[in-house]
């Protein structure tokens, strides 16, 4: 049974009791279109039969996927069918001549045409060429193209960044390089604008916004340029026209068919990609090559096993094979997976059909989506969904979006990603390697980009709305299995989460979007009330220490006073984990395993422990450890760092985290003065702290802190919470279950440590001013915290990631607590708990005695509002 919402949107969803779950008792209505386009009624029996990946163990759907631009999902028939094959057959190399070869090599040929006819095509008129994926078979299309020194490389504002990338290519053969919009193609290609020998390269359908464009620029350049010569390239006709059409298909044919034999001309070149039609096997994309034009292509410059049949060791002679698939093909395919496209042709056929009524079924949820998500509007008729295209054009089943608040500003994507994946939601952010189409939609010029990234930053970090301004959007896709349950249970995400929301402009106002008395209750908190006293004490409850940045904290003994240093809490994150060849820090968002890396600091040694390993030391002293120079990025800042060449330590992380990767270090960090001695020369390099590139600060920070008087922490020197705002999230949390035994386990799981403060602090009855207690949240009016002689600034409020929903005992990944904050706590629609605290006073105030800088469990602090 599908759900609509658009009975939900008459009336103000609860705030008391919010939930994703869409009642099935609720009485709603579907579209005509949904009824008419879901494979005769059979689309749910075949979701649970064929892609019960989507499932739990009570049937529930668990997954709500909407990413099939990306990939679409494998039939489980297909894959048992794989299997088995696997299991009784003998798949082999088909360059042999034994049985399980020649079993390979006409398997091969029987997908080859299965393929051709699937596409709409036979191999009279078109050689499929398989190849590692789409992309490789788009720069194979470009290698091939004859283009001449005085010819045009044309690619349009919506080509893939594959696409794009041709350029290269082209500009190497002496083409000019000439980006366009698809409307001025009909203009480009007359004869009186033509010279030499050029490519057109566009797709049919775009990736970021799902619009579509026309297959017939291939039949025009034939009617323009009758063929009726040998010579190539002449505007009076020849055995090829001056213009050569590469259609990139990969989008398009996910879930619509090609027919490319109903063309009076087809393209020379189509490329596609096997796992965005099957969703398996991945590895495997196919150039389809039109066999008209295959005398005309251009050379090979290098050849591999099998696409020759003679060749000398010794002098520059050689003979290709004179199949063009064998000339083509480098190397031995990908034979295994190659052979696995028979069951999944079978299971498509078997599920949906024909790409035809597939192409009517993802129109149809297309349309679903569209009319369900342009209904949500916020209670002062704003609407909250910005939709780009599917206005006037034909588009695919691809809707890109962005979300705006009550006030109309826009929501950062980034969080509406992080909230999707607690709610089960897959879908992609960002710009989709569509750099014309960005342009085109979000309004991001050339300039920005460049602007944007001699600031630091960089496709796929955190920053989603710079000046305003999106710097990408949210996109859903729609594949052959997608069903109309899938969309309301993205409409009631946004809804649940969105609705009325509101991105708060001070850099102390919190967004809530529970409850009146409760908002209240926090604005009372975070915004200026006469009622709260402006001096506070408070009680230091639990000092947390983090020598490996992203592993787990190592509270510090209540007994012993802990040195507080320019660069914060001593030894704090004084070491980062990297990988490989790589200039990031791993972190334990991506990396979970490394929550399960437990630190101690004994006598001057860094002990790490972990599951099912024996205790590794590592020395804090510098001059006991071997380093060499390298380079990290820290939140867009370039530091000098120093890995640790030691192979035992190497081999214990390796095996630890299951990725090969080295411990690193901030030698400065670890001991003081005249450390220089101990480190080894730095190389010239323009990477270094004095020239890295200066970004500007999230809104929701005022930043005193420099990058060269930090640790490797990404934002600020200190982070601290209350117990009481800790707690209120649990009571939050514990609001929604339905069992005594939930809420015990809740109010033991989500305390104060689940957010990774370097301090915790409470109330306290006992201090010589005020006596009060801590309100929750009231941390975001905190201007100032003093911890003996030492002055410390509040910067702000910690932006949160997935990291706090990660189990820092079992490193499981949970919903909790970032699904409940999202929906609570926000600042400048950034997900917040806990605040910074930068050190104003300047190294110049250390001493060189540490107790004169030490906190300590127990000891009262002061805070000023």
């Amino acid at each position: 049974m599908f759900y609509r919402l658009f009975n939900l949107l008459s009336i103000s969803p609860s705030r008391e009791a919010p939930t994703e779950e869409i009642s099935e008792t609720t009485p709603t209505s579907r579209t005509k279109e949904a009824d008419d386009y879901d494979y005769g009624g059979r689309l749910e029996a075949i979701r649970h039969k064929e892609y019960p990946q989507l499932y739990n163990a009570s049937s529930q759907l668990k997954t709500v996927f909407l990413d099939h631009a990306g990939s679409t999902l494998y039939a489980a028939s297909h894959i048992r069918a794989q299997a088995e094959e696997m299991l009784t057959t003998i798949p082999a190399n088909p360059h042999s001549n034994h049985p399980g070869s020649q079993w390979t090599r006409d398997k091969i040929e029987q997908v080859r045409d299965r393929l051709l006819g699937f596409f709409g095509t036979t191999s009279r008129d078109y050689a499929l060429v398989f190849t590692a994926n789409a992309t490789a078979a788009i720069r194979l299309a470009g290698e091939l193209t004859p283009m001449s020194k005085d010819g045009t490389f044309c690619y349009t504002s919506a080509a893939h960044t594959s696409v794009v990338g041709l350029r290269g290519i082209a500009a190497e053969l002496g083409a000019i390089v000439r980006p366009v919009e698809f409307d001025d193609l009909d203009d480009i290609i007359q004869p009186e604008h033509t010279n030499g020998v050029g490519l057109v390269a566009y797709p049919t359908q775009c990736n970021f916004s799902g619009e579509r464009f026309p297959w017939d620029v291939a039949d025009k350049v034939a009617s323009r340029f009758p063929v009726h010569a040998d010579a190539i390239g002449s505007k009076e006709g020849g055995g090829h026209p001056p213009w050569w059409v590469l259609v990139d298909a990969a989008a398009y044919a996910s879930s619509s068919p090609l027919n490319l034999g109903a063309l009076r001309t087809g393209p020379d070149f189509v490329a596609v990609s096997m796992y965005k039609i099957f969703g398996a096997p991945t590895g495997v994309g196919a150039l389809l090559v039109r066999r008209s034009s295959i005398p005309f292509l251009r050379p090979k410059r290098f050849f591999g096993g099998g696409t020759v049949h003679m060749l000398s060791f010794d002098r520059m002679w050689q003979e290709f094979r004179a199949e063009i698939e064998a000339r083509l093909e480098d190397g031995t395919v990908n034979f295994q997976a190659i052979a696995s496209l028979h069951h999944a042709l079978d299971a498509h056929a078997r599920n949906f059909g024909s790409m035809t009524l597939v192409k009517q079924h993802t129109a149809s949820i297309t349309q679903y989506a569209l009319s369900s998500l342009s209904g949500l509007n916020h209670d002062n008729g704003r609407s909250l969904c910005t939709i780009y295209g599917h206005c006037s054009a034909e588009f695919g089943p691809t809707v890109a979006l962005n979300l705006k608040d009550v006030n109309g500003s826009f929501i950062g994507y980034v969080e509406v990603e992080r909230l999707a994946v607690m709610a089960g939601i897959a879908m992609r952010t960002g710009r989709f390697c569509n750099p014309g189409a960005a342009r085109r939609w979000l309004d991001l010029t050339t300039p920005d980009l460049i602007r944007y990234a001699s600031l630091g930053y960089a496709c796929g970090d955190d920053n989603d709305v710079i000046a305003g301004k999106p710097v990408g959007a949210i996109r859903i896709s729609f594949g052959a299995m997608t069903s109309c349950e899938d969309v309301d249970k993205f409409a009631a995400f946004l809804i649940r989460h969105f609705h009325n929301y509101t991105c708060a402009q001070e850099s102390t106002k919190v967004s809530s979007i529970r409850s009146a008395s409760e908002e209240a209750s926090i604005m009372k908190c975070t915004s200026p009330d006469k009622s709260l006293s402006a001096s506070l004490q408070v009680k230091v409850d639990q000092i947390v220490v983090y020598p490996i940045k992203s592993c787990h904290g190592w509270s510090v003994p209540r007994d012993t006073p802990w040195e507080i240093t320019p660069s914060g809490l001593k030894y704090d994150r004084s070491f980062v984990i990297m990988r490989e060849n790589s200039s990031a820090p791993m972190q334990q968002k991506r990396y979970p395993r490394m929550a399960l890396i437990r630190p101690r600091l004994v006598d001057k040694q860094l002990v790490l422990d972990a599951p099912d390993h024996e205790s590794l030391v590592v020395s804090l002293d510098p001059a006991m450890l071997c380093l060499e120079t390298t380079q990290s990025m820290v939140c867009g800042s370039h530091m000098q760092t120093y890995r640790v060449l030691s192979n035992e330590i190497s081999n214990w992380l390796t095996s630890v985290l299951a990725v090969e990767c080295y411990l690193a270090c901030d030698p400065r960090l670890l001991l003081p003065p005249a450390i220089d001695a101990y480190l080894p020369p730095s190389p010239p390099s323009s990477l270094t702290e004095s020239a890295a590139l200066t970004r500007p600060l999230p809104s929701t920070m005022s930043r005193t802190a420099k990058r060269s008087e930090m640790s490797f922490a990404n934002e600020s020197q200190i982070l601290l919470v209350t117990h009481e705002s800790a707690q209120r999230v649990s009571d939050w949390i514990a609001e929604e279950q339905d069992s005594d035994d939930a809420i015990s386990v809740i109010r033991k799981s989500f305390g104060p440590l689940q957010y990774r403060p370097n301090i915790v602090v409470r109330s306290s009855l006992r201090g010589i001013g005020s006596t009060r207690e801590i309100e929750p949240f009231e941390e975001f009016r905190w201007t100032d915290v003093k911890i003996g002689n030492l002055r410390l600034q509040v910067s702000g409020p910690c932006r949160r990631c997935q990291m706090i929903a990660i189990d820092q005992e079992s490193a499981k990944s949970l919903k909790e607590p970032y699904s409940t904050l999202a929906r609570k706590m926000r600042v400048d629609g950034k997900v917040v708990f806990g605040i910074y605290l930068d050190i104003i006073d300047g190294a110049t105030s250390f001493t060189r005695t540490a107790s004169a800088n030490t906190i300590q469990s127990g000891m009262l602090i002061d805070i000023s509002l």
